[in-house]
């Protein structure tokens, strides 16, 4: 039995003992647990005064939903890296004074990252209003281990985005190179960033919510 499932028994057995919570939080801290071990046993119980204590739902893992989650994380992540790279071809196009050569190499490279927003975009889209009935559905799923680690990754990797963004935009400028074509590229990559790291901020906090 796993050190957090014999704690959690202790904590059901010591309850049915009709042991108060502040006792068995002062027992268990007497007894060498962390605070937070502690605070996530007595979690595990609802405080509701029923016998015998009434276990709170608890996070699940699923290999459908980390299949699920697995793709449409590729998903988004090609829909916003093409989004990034056919703007910084655009951005380019209209301000660059480069020859024909540039010009044709450039189009392929908008081609391949309109075919990859033709693919991945829809397909995004489409698991993500799967998702959203999915959990109107069954409000269950928000407490899916799976959708957490893929929502705070995603998170990880927007942050990281948004820290480099700043970083360069700062480095730029004391070096004199803030031209306006390098700020057109930061605000994109800002804004591809922000918005998503925006709308996985609001689903993880209703994913704590719920659990």
């Amino acid at each position: 039995m796993k050190p957090a499932d014999q704690l959690a028994q202790f904590v059901r057995e010591a309850l049915v003992a009709g042991r108060s919570r502040d006792e068995i939080a002062v027992a268990l801290t007497e007894a060498g647990w962390a605070r937070t071990e502690v605070e996530d046993a007595l979690a595990t119980w609802a405080d509701m005064g029923f016998t015998p204590p009434v276990p709170r739902p608890r996070p699940y893992v699923s290999a459908k939903e980390a299949f699920f989650y697995a793709l449409m994380f590729v998903a988004l992540g090609m829909t916003a890296w093409h989004i990034v790279d056919l703007g910084f071809d655009l951005i380019e196009h209209w301000m660059s004074d480069t020859d024909v050569v540039y010009f044709r190499n450039s189009n392929n490279s908008m081609r391949w990252s309109i075919s990859a927003l033709i693919v991945f975009f829809p397909l995004f889209m489409l698991m993500q209003r799967t998702e959203a009935r999915g959990l109107a559905r069954d409000p269950s799923r928000k407490r899916s281990a799976v959708r957490k680690w893929f929502g705070y990754i995603t998170l990880f990797f927007s942050a990281l985005t948004l820290l480099g963004d700043l970083l360069s935009a700062i480095y730029a400028l004391l070096s004199g190179d803030l031209t306006l074509e390098f700020i057109l590229k930061l605000l994109l990559v800002g804004g591809v960033a922000g918005m998503v790291f925006g709308y996985f901020q609001g689903a993880m906090r209703d994913a704590e919510d719920g659990r």
